[in-house]
């Protein structure tokens, strides 16, 4: 598995538009597709399931806070454009989540990741931030049956965005590490 300070592989995917353009529900997403920004991919396992879509709407619902710190949020699983935009279009509340799904059915980008599940070969419940030279700065991997904490994930890209050392549980806007006070 990929980790921290490697480098996100290229990828040139069919995604599904996020809510906000009526219409164009297809379209092709790349690693170059967001220049100059962080980006948040997080992978679910499968589409029409029970603990995604508690994720999908959670990271949905913080997406302007993401946005308000130059993330990219981009959801992914190894199901298609197709499923994507059924699944979708099956509920109210992911007719609204205001970010692209990848569709990484070929398993291109979570192979290349080294995130596939050893027995279904879906997508693990991966977690990635990656800075805007294509850095991956954390990872997070869950089982399948736990879904993940946007809250964390934001807190932890603040942390890296700081340029400073962040003790435990430190939030923004909070002290951070001072070396030479410390080492005094």
């Amino acid at each position: 598995m990929l980790t921290v300070g490697d480098r996100l592989p290229a990828f040139d995917l069919k995604a599904i538009s996020d809510s906000s353009i009526p219409g164009d529900d297809f379209h092709r997403l790349t690693d170059r597709s967001f220049p100059g920004k962080w980006l948040l991919i997080f992978f679910w396992p499968k589409d029409f399931t029970f603990v995604c879509p508690t994720e999908i709407i959670g990271f949905g619902a913080m997406a302007d806070e993401f946005a308000a710190r130059n993330c990219q949020i981009l959801g992914a699983s190894t199901d298609t454009d197709f499923v994507h935009l059924a699944w979708r279009n099956s509920r109210e509340d992911l007719a609204t989540v205001p970010y692209p799904w990848l569709a990484d059915n070929k398993k291109e980008l979570a192979g290349a990741l080294g995130i596939l599940e050893r027995e279904e070969g879906v997508a693990l419940r991966a977690t990635f931030l990656v800075d805007p030279d294509g850095i991956i700065r954390m990872v997070q991997v869950n089982d399948l049956s736990v879904g993940r904490n946007p809250q964390e994930v934001l807190r932890i890209l603040d942390a890296l965005q700081s340029g400073e050392l962040c003790p435990c549980n430190w939030h923004k806007g909070e002290a951070t590490i001072d070396v030479a006070e410390e080492a005094a």
